[in-house]
């Protein structure tokens, strides 16, 4: 597995990493997650991504791959939802990272994000200074932001942040064109997430109240020419090798899919740039930007 170095951190991490939420499903069972975690470290994955609000999913890395800690960055995310501390507050961070390390059994989180924390509250600055502070005691090794639009634009301008995440596909190329290439010069680490615009391709008819929604919209939209590669390809390599990117997370929990995603990104780039157009309506709109596949 390709690894990259991530921003001006001195770490590395896989091209391709684990987003953990289905992990934490209660529609898998425990003895599938420790097959499955222990697959994605067997294929030389290096980054696990998880959060608060994914479920079981701390718990299960805890209990499945802690043994195998030194084989993987781990990244997750806080600010919420701790019970006795009110959200977005100095408090509540600290505390959720400290809940982080005791369901993860590890001494470290190597990359906490602040979660799709509001600008307002990020202006206020006392959940970063949480974050500063729980890097001195050595419980966090980076401290990063992970959200879209204004508030990730605001946080990377802070200069307070080592990375950040954010989504990265062909179907939402505004972070690559508006964001990346700020964090890129300042040093930052980039984690790409929905690498693959939640699959619009697998639906005939819009999804209508569906996660995918907005997705499918902008895809009909752009008027995409017929690849000789499948969509899913097509979609991983382009988010994989987009300037400023470290490394995509892959968000499932089946090892077939985990491998093909792998196997996929062995490729390297797509082979030759092909010039992706929207109508004059997404051009405009500014969530999604023309750009390159």
């Amino acid at each position: 597995m390709k690894k990259r170095q991530f921003g001006n951190t001195g770490i590395e991490v896989s091209v391709l990493g684990l987003g953990g939420g289905q992990v934490g499903s209660d529609s898998l069972s425990d003895a599938d997650a420790d097959r499955f975690l222990n697959t994605v470290l067997d294929l030389g994955i290096t980054l696990i991504d998880t959060a608060r609000m994914y479920g079981h999913s701390e718990e299960r890395i805890g209990k499945y791959i802690s043994h195998r800690r030194d084989e993987y960055i781990l990244s997750s995310k806080c600010g919420y939802t701790i019970p006795g501390y009110e959200d977005w507050t100095y408090d509540c961070v600290i505390a959720g990272v400290d809940r982080a390390l005791d369901l993860m059994k590890t001494d470290r989180v190597d990359i906490m994000h602040l979660h799709s924390c509001p600008k307002e509250v990020l202006e206020r600055g006392d959940v970063i200074q949480a974050l500063e502070d729980v890097v001195k005691a050595g419980k966090v090794r980076f401290a990063a932001y992970s959200g879209e639009n204004e508030a990730l634009e605001y946080a990377i301008g802070t200069g307070r942040f080592a990375s950040l995440q954010t989504s990265v596909n062909f179907c939402d190329q505004r972070g690559i064109s508006q964001y990346l290439p700020e964090a890129t010069q300042r040093g930052m680490g980039v984690i790409a997430k929905r690498p693959l615009a939640n699959a619009p391709w697998l639906y005939d008819q819009r999804p209508v109240g569906q996660y995918v929604e907005v997705y499918w919209e902008r895809f009909h939209a752009m008027g995409l020419p017929t690849f000789d590669l499948p969509w899913d390809e097509v979609a991983l390599r382009f988010a994989a090798f987009a300037p400023g990117v470290s490394s995509i997370i892959s968000g499932t929990a089946k090892p077939d899919h985990i491998r093909r995603n792998a196997e996929i990104l062995a490729k390297g780039p797509l082979p030759e740039p092909i010039i992706i157009t929207m109508t004059e309506t997404y051009a405009s709109h500014g969530d999604c930007w023309p750009g390159q596949i």
